[in-house]
């Protein structure tokens, strides 16, 4: 039996999977894309390394007064523009759009990492972007409809810190985020 689309928009539909015992799993999936990238950008100048964060506002967080703000990495929709883009065409894309960056060397390192397998069928790329901080940097050009708030570089031997206050402040941390953290702490 195919799922049961409940409501569409561009964006989300709301689907029904029917379960064998006749019971109706509700939950969210991204009908227009077919992969989410995230990249965790890892900066390199002045001999040290720094991650890049983004301060963004999402509507369902802020709205429902969870949190002000969420910390995120560049991310996206693979295939959303347009149909035929491959994962890495789209990591280097929202990497260059959302930080303005543009990376020497990317490392895919997880390629199903789910934030809430309960609530939404949408799984995760997760890629590491080693940037030259010395070299020409270009204003980002995206800031997701006014959700990015702020670009933060964090020295890399300061990030728990930084998340640890951040996120004392009242605000959220996206899932996909320590997951990208995680592998850039600990990738050789």
């Amino acid at each position: 039996m195919e799922n049961e689309i409940l409501y569409s928009t561009k964006f989300l539909q709301l689907k029904a999977y029917s379960r064998a015992n006749g019971a109706k799993w509700v939950y969210a999936h991204r009908g227009n894309a077919k992969d989410v990238v995230v990249i965790t950008p890892v900066i390199k100048k002045d001999d040290k390394e720094y991650i890049l964060f983004l301060i963004t506002k999402r509507p369902p967080i802020f709205s429902e007064q969870k949190a002000q703000y969420c910390l995120e990495m560049p991310a996206g929709l693979v295939g959303d523009i347009n149909e035929n883009e491959d994962i890495m065409s789209a990591i280097k894309r929202e990497l260059k759009e959302e930080s303005g960056y543009e990376a020497q060397e990317i490392k895919i390192v997880s390629r199903k990492i789910s934030s809430s397998a309960g609530l939404t069928s949408e799984t995760s790329t997760i890629a590491l972007a080693y940037i030259d901080g010395t070299k020409d940097y270009q204003s980002p050009t995206d800031d997701d409809g006014g959700v990015i708030i702020e670009r933060k570089l964090v020295e890399k031997d300061k990030v728990l810190d930084f998340i640890r206050n951040f996120e004392s402040q009242g605000n959220a941390i996206g899932a996909q985020t320590l997951c990208g953290l995680f592998f850039a702490l600990f990738d050789n």
